[in-house]
C-alpha cells in the first residue's frame, strides 16, 4: 500500500470514530441522602417503561460502594431519547430493593425527577427525562425510605 493511500485510510478511520463519538452522550446520576456508607448504591437506567422502577432486569445497571457524602453513577455513550432512572441503597448485599409484607420499601430509594407519590410506586411519566444527542447530562436523585 502506498504512503498516500495509507494516509487516506487513516484519515477516514479517524473521521468515522470522531463522528461516532460526537453523538455520544454521558449521563451522570448523582445520588445523595444516603444514611450511611454501608452497602452499595444501585443505579438502573431504563430506556422503556417496562419494569420501571422496581424490576431493573431490562435496564442498564451499575453498583457503587455507598458513601455517606453520596455517589455518582456514570452511563457513557447514551443515545438520544427518553429515559428514567431508579436508585436504591442496598444495605444487605442482595442487590435488590427490599420491601415489607405490604410492598413498602425498607431500604432507601429514589427515581429521576425525584418523583415520590404517596401510597404508590412512581410512574414512568413522572420520572422520564430526555437525553439530547451530544449533550452530557447530570441529574440529582435524593434517596429516602
Amino acid at each position: 500500500m502506498k504512503h498516500a493511500q495509507a494516509k487516506k485510510y487513516l484519515f477516514a478511520i479517524v473521521a468515522i470514530v470522531a463522528a461516532a463519538q460526537a453523538g455520544a452522550t454521558d449521563l451522570v446520576v448523582r445520588v445523595s441522602g444516603l444514611s450511611s456508607s454501608s452497602g452499595e448504591v444501585g443505579c438502573a437506567l431504563f430506556k422503556v417503561a417496562d419494569g420501571f422502577p422496581m424490576n431493573p432486569a431490562g435496564a442498564t445497571q451499575q453498583w457503587m460502594t455507598a458513601a455517606a457524602k453520596g455517589v455518582e453513577c456514570r452511563f457513557a455513550g447514551i443515545a438520544s431519547g427518553d429515559y428514567a432512572v431508579s436508585v436504591s441503597h442496598d444495605l444487605n448485599g442482595n442487590r435488590a430493593l427490599d420491601t415489607n409484607f405490604f410492598g413498602v420499601p425498607t431500604e432507601a430509594w429514589g427515581v429521576s425527577n425525584n418523583a415520590r407519590p404517596l401510597m404508590r410506586v412512581p410512574a414512568w411519566k413522572e420520572a422520564v427525562f430526555t437525553v439530547a444527542e451530544g449533550k452530557d447530562l447530570a441529574i440529582d436523585i435524593k434517596v429516602s425510605k
